[in-house]
């Protein structure tokens, strides 16, 4: 009985697609989970694209991740990572999005203000909301807000719904924010005054 079940992994392991099932099959469940490290960051992978390459000897197939790193406390980054294998594309997404850590001012539990993020043709709409409202947005923004530590928020993407357009949109939103403190310093007043 043990040779024929040797004979059968020996027979499955055999078959170029078994990998790509198997890795499939254990991403699934992991996608939306955040992890949290030792350095406090928690990081989500907002979307896993597979390219294929066709060359002389057939096809060459290669991972892209796109990644954000979040301290909950106002800093978030982007990082996207390639490799022949996602666990690595993964891991290079997250080292780039902890070098591109951005500082995104807050107003207790929202955003200051209302704006709007573009990056080619992705746009995305912030909105600051009241609070126990929660964060309205979906997919790639969530994962920004909730991850910068904005518990309130509602959001719209329009035009391109391609992930790296998306997450770039609201990222460059965030990054345009203006605090009281720098809108009171850019105009010479204080914050009273506003």
């Amino acid at each position: 009985m043990s040779n024929a079940n040797e004979r059968n992994k020996n027979r499955m392991s055999n078959n170029p697609r078994d990998g790509e099932r198997r890795e499939r099959r254990e991403r699934r469940g992991r996608r939306n989970r955040p992890r949290r490290e030792d350095d406090g960051l928690k990081d989500r992978v907002i979307h896993i694209g597979r390219v294929a390459k066709t060359v002389k000897g057939g096809r060459n197939i290669r991972f892209t991740a796109i990644v954000i790193v979040g301290d909950g406390e106002g800093r978030v980054g982007k990082g996207m990572g390639k490799a022949a294998e996602i666990p690595d594309a993964i891991r290079k997404g997250r080292d780039e999005a902890k070098r591109s850590m951005k500082k995104i001012p807050l107003a207790e539990h929202t955003i200051p203000h209302e704006i709007v993020g573009e990056y080619g043709a992705g746009k995305v709409i912030l909105k600051p909301a009241a609070e126990g409202t929660g964060v309205i947005a979906g997919g790639p923004v969530r994962a920004i807000c909730e991850l910068a530590g904005i518990q309130d928020i509602k959001t719209k993407s329009l035009g391109s719904n391609n992930p790296n357009n998306v997450v770039n949109a609201a990222m460059n939103g965030l990054e345009s924010l203006l605090s009281p403190q720098m809108v009171a310093k850019k105009r010479g007043i204080s914050i009273d005054e506003i």
